[in-house]
């Protein structure tokens, strides 16, 4: 009598020696990371250090280097010898992708932007139109509920705060369906206040529901405070990878130099 074993899930993200040229200078040099999936892994380090375009270079917004570098997104090859794959389009689909400055149509209603996330699911055209299916619709106000929003459902995006149009995007990947969030700088636009309530939307996420959550941050505080794990860059390279606990004053001054005080958004105890 045989037995099986469980499927094991694929790993969120794996980064193999992945180096990434602009000009003269390195953004990443030589990057190997893995990131297993229902993870949630903050990338820090000081301007210039590669944290965002490691980010990027996962969702194939950059793309990297010609050689032997390769990037895997769910078990798939996404990038290889300096291409996107065929896989890149199949694995955006699956990951809901927050940005700095929010990405919302300023002239659409938060509702209308929300309702976006759906548009892998229906003929562009029906969305175009307006004409969204009804439990997609129901899907997008418990979305918007869900983060704290749904009041301003009917509001044009450029007249909300930004906390509010950062949480509305959030909700726009809930809609989408997302199973991991790749944030880059979600909250360097924000308030102390909005800032930490969408770092919490996220941890829920990732608790709740078991997302994946990669994000980048420049405030160390808030690293340590809601990310177990901390991968920390500087000058393209991987200075250290492992539990925010494990941050301390001697380790956060070699990653920042004179930048230390800085990455602190709130006061240091």
């Amino acid at each position: 009598m045989s037995s099986s074993s469980p499927a094991v899930a694929p790993d969120l993200v794996v980064v193999r020696d992945v180096s990434k040229t602009y000009g003269a200078r390195k953004a990443l040099d030589g990057v190997s990371v893995r990131v297993a999936a229902g993870e949630m892994v903050a990338l820090i380090g000081p301007s210039g250090s590669g944290k965002s375009t490691l980010l990027r270079s996962i969702t194939g917004l950059h793309p990297i280097d010609g050689g032997a570098g390769t990037i895997q997104v769910f078990g798939e090859t996404v990038q290889k010898d300096g291409r996107l794959t065929g896989q890149i389009r199949a694995a955006r689909a699956r990951l809901g992708m927050i940005f700095q400055q929010f990405n919302l149509v300023g002239r659409l209603s938060l509702f209308s932007n929300v309702m976006l996330g759906a548009l892998g699911r229906i003929p562009t055209a029906q969305g175009l139109f307006g004409l969204w299916p009804a439990a997609d619709k129901a899907k997008a106000m418990a979305a918007l509920h869900r983060v704290g929003v749904s009041d301003y459902a009917a509001q044009r995006a450029n007249t909300l705060s930004g906390g509010q149009q950062q949480r509305g995007a959030i909700a726009r990947a809930i809609v989408q369906g997302a199973q991991a969030i790749l944030a880059d700088e979600p909250v360097a636009s924000l308030d102390p206040v909005s800032a930490r309530k969408v770092m919490e939307i996220l941890v829920e996420l990732n608790r709740r529901d078991g997302l994946g959550v990669i994000v980048t941050l420049h405030q160390v505080d808030y690293a340590i405070r809601y990310c177990e794990r901390v991968i920390a860059l500087k000058a393209g390279k991987i200075v250290y990878d492992g539990p925010a606990t494990g941050l301390d004053t001697r380790t956060l001054i070699d990653i920042y130099g004179p930048e230390f005080e800085d990455a602190f958004w709130e006061a240091k105890a």
